[in-house]
C-alpha cells in the first residue's frame, strides 16, 4: 500500500482507477495497486514508481500552475530495483547492478562509464549524482559549482561519472545527495559531508563550502546508521533511535522548536526516547517513523499539506501523520519518502512480505561462509577466483571484512580505536593459508590490485585497518611471497601523508600485545635477509633501496613503542647481522690500508675503492635508522667512521684551557666533524694518539672542577648542572659543548659529571622526576612524596613558590603564591622538574648543545638512546678484572706461564681498588670502563726492546698494550708499576 499527501496530483498518481484511491483525513490518500509497487521516489519535477521492474513516472505540475502529465511506463529491457529522483530527471539502477539515466523528456540511457561497475545504492540531488558500488567505490556526476562531487575545488563537474578516490578503503554504508551537499555514512558509523554549507548543512559548525569529503567530527561514536539530505538541511539517525538534524531551519525543517539555522548536528528532543527507524529529508520538511508503534511524525514546511496534520502552515515541531486506520492494524511502514512538497509511505503486509520492496544492499564483505565454500570446493574455480578478487581488490571491502560488531565496538572507530576484530582476522586468514591455491589467488590479487589502489591520502582513519590486516595475511606466506607482499606494503605506508602517518602510527600504539610482535618480526626478518645479502653478494645498489623501506617502517614502529610504553624490548629491533656488514667494511678498510700500494700496482684499486663506497652507502643510508643496531654495531660505526684527515691542537699543558678555546672558536664545523683530533704539545714536540687522550683527561678534570665556576654542583659534589646564574662568560658554554662533541667524535671516555637529564636534553627527550632525583636526592625525593602523598586532604599548606640554586621562583607567575592542592600536586611536581631541568638552564644549555652539535655528526649522535649516549662519553663502573686477564694477550718471549707475567697478575691482584682504577687510566687514558664493559679492554702485553732493571712499565694507550720490564723479582714488580701508575700517570712516548 501507499499512502501520500501534500500537494496536489493526478488522481492516485493513475496508479490504479480514480474510485479506488481511498481518502482520509487531512488530505492523506491510499492505493493499493495490483502490481505491488517495489519502490519509488519523487523530486521537483517527476515521481517514479517501479512495479514488478517496470519503471512507471508521472511529470508533477510546476510552481507556474502547469497541470500534472499523465503515469508514463518507460521501456527499458532491463529490469529495475531502484529509482532516485532529481530537480529534472531521474536515475535508475537494474538488477545486476546497471545505472541508467533518465532526463527531463524521459528518455533512458546508460551511464556507459559505470558498465564494468556493479553498482548497489543510487543517490540524487539537484544537480548532481552519486553512485555506490558493491567493493565500496564511490562514483559523482553532474555540476560541481559547489563542490558537491567532492572532486576538488577547481574540477568544473563531468556528465560521466568520476570516482571520489579520497574516500577509497572506506567501507560505506550509505550514500545521500541533497540540493547540492553530499554524504556517505561508513559502516562504523562514521560520518562524511561536502558540497554546499549555506546554512551548515554539512554540520561542520560554519558556512563555508567544502570541496573535498569532511569528517562531521561531532557525529564520531554516535552509532549513526542511516543519513537523509534535504535541500539545505540533513538528518541522521542513530542506533536505538535518537534523530540529529542541522542546516537550514527556516520552515521549521529542523525539528528544534526555532526557526534558526543549525551549524552542528543538533539532537531532536522531541523525539528523544522514541525509537526512531526511519528518517528522509525532503526540500523543506522531514519525516521520521516509529515502526513499533506504526507511527510518522512530520515538521518543517507545510503550506501545501505534506506535513499531513491537517494545518497548512510551517511546523517546528514534530506531529504525527493521521494515517488511514488499516496502516495501524495490517500494514508495516517499510519506507518513507520526502519530495519537494509531497510525502510517500510505502507500506507493506504484516501477513506476508510480498509488497516488500528490495533492501538496500550493502557492499560486498569477507564471511566465514563465504570462506567455507571456497575450501569445499564445490564451486568452479572460475568462480572462486572472481570471489577473491571482488573481495580482496577492494580495500572498502577488505576493511569492512573485520568489523568488530559485538556490543557494536565497530561503533568507537576513531584515531585511538581500529574497531577491528582481531580474533577473526586471525581465524579467517588461517583458514585461507590452508588451500594453497587460495592463498596464492589472494596473494596475487592484494598484490596486483589491492596494493597499487590505495589512497596515501585517506579522509578517514577507517581506510587504514588495511595496513592493520595484511601484516596478519604475510605471516602465513612463504619466504618468497612474503618479502615481495612485505616490501610492497612498506612502499605504500611510506607514500601516506604525514597525517595518516600520525594516525596508523596511533594504531599501532594499540596493537594487541602479538599482533604488535608479529610486527615487528615481519619486517625485522625481511630486512635481516637482506642485509645477509649485503655481507655475501657481489654489489647490487637496488637492494639499498629496498632495504631502507623495511628499516624505515622498523624505526617508525620502534619509536611508537617508545612514546607508547609498550612491553616489546629494544631487542626486538635488533637486527644482528648487521655486524657482519660491519665487520666487512672494517675488513675491506683494514685490507685497502695496508695494500694499497699493491692495489695500485695490480689496477685493483677502484674496484676496491668501489666495494668500500658501497658498504658506507649502505651504512650511512641506515645511521638515521638506529634501532636495529645493537651497541657493539653503534660503537663500531663510529670507530670505523672514514675521515678526510687530523685537526690539530697545538697547546701548551700548562695552559689547556685557554690554548683550546683560542684555537676551536676558529675551527670550522667541517674540521671537528670529518677530522680526527690530533693534539700537539710544544712541550714534548711530538704528535700522538696519547696526547689526545692526555688532552681529554685533563681538559674535563680542569672544565668540570668546582674552581673553575662553570658548574653548580649537588650537595655531596658528586654531580653536576648547568648553573642558573653565570659567573663566567656565555661563549665558555659553547666551547665546553664543543669539547664533548670531540669527545665523543674521537671515541674518548671523559670525565663528565651530568645526570642523564644532560643526555636526554641532547636527544630531545623529556628529562623526568627521577632524573632530578639523581642531581639532587633530597629535593627528588620530597616531590615524589608530594605525589605518594594519600591522604584525603586538599590543602597540602605549601605554594608554588621554591628556591633553587639560591634563588627564589614562582612556578606559575601568573598566579603568585598558588597553593599546592591534591588536584594540582601532579602539575607543581612537573613545573618544578621542568623549571630545574630546562627553564632555569635554558639559555646556557643552548649554548652548549649548539656547541656540541658543531663539532659531532647529529645523525650519529641520535643513533644512541640517552643511557647510551652517556655511556659512550662517560663510560661506566663495572670494574671486571677477571675479564681484563682473560682477554689479555701476550706477544714477544711472553705467554701465560711465563715468571713475569705471574708475578704481574699476583702484583695486580694485591693492588686496591683505586690503585687498579689508576692502572686502567694508565693502560688506556679512561679512568672509567668503556660503555661496552671491560670486554672491549683488549690488554696486549710485550717486553720492551731495550730496558734495565731502573726502567719502568709503559703503556701505549691508544692499542691498551703495556711494556712490561722483566724484573729479577716480584717486589721490584710491584714498586715499578706502582710508581708507573701513581707518577707518571701512563703517558709515554710512542
Amino acid at each position: 500500500m501507499l499512502c501520500f499527501w501534500g500537494a496536489q496530483v493526478r488522481e492516485g498518481f493513475e496508479l490504479v482507477k480514480p474510485d479506488q484511491v481511498k481518502h482520509g483525513k487531512y488530505g492523506i490518500r491510499s492505493v493499493c495497486p495490483k502490481s505491488n509497487v517495489q519502490d519509488m521516489s519523487a523530486g521537483r519535477s517527476f515521481a517514479g514508481f517501479i512495479r514488478d521492474g517496470k519503471v512507471s513516472v508521472l511529470r508533477l505540475c510546476s510552481e507556474d500552475g502547469d497541470h500534472d502529465g499523465k503515469l508514463k511506463q518507460l521501456q527499458l529491457k532491463n529490469k529495475i530495483r531502484l529509482i532516485v529522483c532529481g530537480e529534472a530527471g531521474a536515475v535508475l539502477l537494474a538488477y545486476g547492478g546497471k545505472v541508467l539515466i533518465m532526463d527531463k523528456s524521459t528518455v533512458c540511457r546508460p551511464l556507459k562509464s559505470l558498465e564494468n561497475r556493479q553498482v548497489i545504492q543510487i543517490a540524487c540531488g539537484d544537480h548532481h549524482s552519486m553512485a555506490l558500488t558493491n567493493d565500496g567505490q564511490v562514483f559523482v556526476w553532474g555540476e560541481n559549482s559547489h563542490g558537491q562531487l567532492g572532486l576538488r575545488k577547481d574540477h568544473p563537474g563531468s556528465p560521466s561519472a568520476q570516482h571520489v578516490q579520497s574516500l577509497s578503503g572506506i567501507p560505506l554504508a550509505q550514500i545521500s545527495a541533497g540540493g547540492d551537499h553530499s554524504f556517505v555514512l561508513s559502516l562504523s558509523g562514521v560520518v562524511f559531508g561536502w558540497g554546499r554549507n549555506s546554512a551548515g548543512q554539512l554540520g561542520l559548525g560554519d558556512t563555508t563550502d567544502r570541496h573535498v569529503p569532511t569528517m562531521v567530527n561531532s557525529l564520531n561514536r554516535k552509532k549513526t546508521v542511516s543519513i537523509s539530505c534535504g535541500g539545505e538541511h540533513t538528518a541522521t539517525l542513530s542506533k536505538g533511535g535518537t534523530v540529529f538534524t542541522f542546516g537550514s531551519g527556516g520552515s521549521g525543517q529542523l525539528g528544534h522548536n526555532s526557526f534558526r539555522d543549525e551549524h552542528h548536528p543538533r539532537v531532536v528532543a522531541e523525539l528523544w526516547g522514541s525509537e526512531v527507524s526511519q528518517v528522509t529529508c525532503g526540500r523543506h520538511h522531514t519525516l521520521i517513523s516509529i515502526t513499533s508503534s506504526k507511527l510518522i511524525y512530520s515538521f518543517g514546511c507545510g503550506t501545501q499539506g505534506q506535513l499531513g496534520n491537517g494545518k497548512i502552515i510551517n511546523k517546528s515541531v514534530p506531529f504525527p501523520v493521521d494515517l488511514p486506520t488499516e496502516c495501524n492494524h495490517e500494514y508495516m511502514i517499510e519506507k518513507l519518502i520526502a519530495g519537494e512538497n509531497h510525502s510517500f509511505a510505502l507500506f507493506f503486509k504484516e501477513s506476508g512480505n510480498e509488497s516488500k520492496p528490495n533492501p538496500s544492499r550493502g557492499i560486498l564483505t569477507l564471511d566465514d561462509r563465504m570462506i567455507g565454500r571456497w575450501l569445499a570446493g564445490n564451486e568452479p574455480w572460475k568462480v572462486v577466483k572472481k570471489d577473491i578478487n571482488k573481495v580482496f581488490s577492494s580495500a572498502a571491502s577488505l576493511n569492512g571484512s573485520f568489523l568488530k560488531r559485538s556490543r557494536d565496538d565497530h561503533y568507537q572507530t576513531s584515531e585511538e580505536h581500529c574497531g577491528l576484530d582481531f580474533d577473526l582476522v586471525k581465524t579467517s586468514f588461517a583458514k585461507l593459508s590452508k588451500n594453497e591455491s587460495l592463498i596464492s589467488e589472494v596473494v596475487k590479487v592484494v598484490q596486483q590490485t589491492l596494493l597499487p589502489s590505495l589512497n596515501p591520502n585517506p579522509v578517514g582513519v577507517e581506510a587504514l585497518s588495511v595496513y592493520l590486516l595484511l601484516p596478519e595475511l604475510i605471516r602465513h606466506l612463504q619466504e618468497q611471497q612474503r618479502t615481495e607482499l612485505t616490501e610492497a606494503l612498506a612502499f605504500k605506508i611510506l607514500q601516506l601523508n604525514p597525517a595518516a602517518h600520525k594516525e596508523l602510527e596511533m594504531y599501532w600504539s594499540k596493537l594487541p600485545g602479538d599482533w604488535l610482535k608479529g610486527l615487528v618480526k615481519l619486517f625485522k626478518k625481511t630486512s635481516a635477509n637482506l642485509i645477509g645479502r649485503f655481507a655475501s653478494d657481489s654489489m647490487n645498489w637496488d637492494l639499498i633501496a629496498r632495504l631502507l623501506k623495511f628499516v624505515r617502517i622498523l624505526q617508525m614502529v620502534y619509536q611508537v613503542c617508545c612514546s607508547a610504553n609498550r612491553n616489546i624490548t629494544k631487542s626486538d629491533f635488533i637486527i644482528h647481522e648487521i655486524n657482519d656488514l660491519l665487520d666487512v667494511l672494517e675488513t675491506a678498510n683494514e685490507d685497502i690500508n695496508i695494500y694499497r700500494q699493491l692495489f695500485l700496482l695490480t689496477g685493483q684499486f677502484q674496484a676496491v675503492m668501489a666495494q668500500q663506497n658501497y658498504y658506507n652507502t649502505i651504512l650511512n643510508n641506515l645511521i638515521s635508522l638506529p634501532c636495529i643496531f645493537n651497541l657493539e654495531a653503534k660503537c663500531s660505526l663510529m670507530k670505523n667512521r672514514t675521515r678526510k684527515g687530523c685537526f690539530l691542537l697545538t697547546l701548551r699543558r700548562t695552559t689547556l684551557l685557554e690554548d683550546s678555546f683560542s684555537q676551536l672558536r676558529t675551527a670550522t664545523q667541517q674540521q671537528l666533524t670529518e677530522y680526527w683530533l690530533s693534539v700537539f704539545y710544544t712541550e714534548d714536540m711530538r704528535r700522538t694518539d696519547v696526547n689526545k687522550r692526555d688532552f681529554f683527561h685533563n681538559v674535563f678534570k680542569e672544565l668540570c672542577a668546582p674552581e673553575s665556576q662553570l658548574l653548580m654542583y649537588n650537595d655531596n659534589e658528586t654531580m653536576s648542572w648547568f648553573p642558573t646564574m653565570l659567573s663566567v662568560e656565555k661563549e665558555k658554554y659553547f666551547l665546553f659543548g664543543i669539547l664533548c662533541g670531540l669527545a665523543f667524535n674521537n671515541n674518548s671516555v671523559v670525565h663528565l659529571p651530568f645526570p642523564l637529564a644532560l643526555f636526554k636534553k641532547l636527544l630531545n627527550v623529556k628529562p623526568s622526576l627521577e632524573d632530578l632525583t639523581e642531581f639532587s636526592p633530597v629535593v627528588g625525593k620530597s616531590l615524589q612524596y608530594i605525589l605518594n602523598f594519600s591522604d584525603d586532604v586538599e590543602q597540602m599548606y605549601m605554594n608554588y613558590t621554591i628556591v633553587w640554586n639560591g634563588e627564589e621562583v614562582e612556578l606559575d607567575p601568573a598566579e603568585p603564591g598558588k597553593m599546592v592542592t591534591n588536584s594540582n600536586r601532579e602539575d607543581f611536581v612537573d613545573k618544578y622538574v621542568d623549571y630545574t631541568m630546562n627553564k632555569s638552564v635554558e639559555e646556557v644549555f643552548e649554548e652548549f648543545k649548539r656547541g656540541f652539535f658543531k663539532a659531532c655528526d647529529k645523525c650519529m649522535v641520535e643513533m644512541f638512546e640517552p643511557e647510551e649516549l652517556r655511556g659512550v662519553l662517560v663510560g661506566n663502573e663495572e670494574y671486571d678484572w677477571d675479564i681484563l686477564k682473560q682477554n689479555t694477550t701476550y706477544e714477544g718471549s711472553f705467554n701465560a706461564e711465563h715468571p713475569t707475567i705471574i708475578s704481574f697478575w699476583e702484583v695486580f691482584d694485591e693492588l686496591t681498588s683505586n690503585e687498579k682504577k689508576a692502572f686502567l687510566l694508565f693502560l688506556t687514558g679512561f679512568e672509567k670502563v668503556p660503555i661496552l664493559g671491560m670486554s672491549a679492554v683488549k690488554m696486549r702485553v710485550r717486553p720492551p726492546f731495550i730496558f734495565t732493571q731502573d726502567h719502568l712499565p709503559e703503556a701505549l694507550t691508544c692499542h691498551a698494550l703495556l711494556d712490561l720490564p722483566v724484573y729479577q723479582n716480584k717486589e721490584t714488580l710491584k714498586a715499578k708499576l706502582i710508581e708507573a701508575i701513581n707518577h707518571k700517570r701512563g703517558f709515554w712516548e710512542e
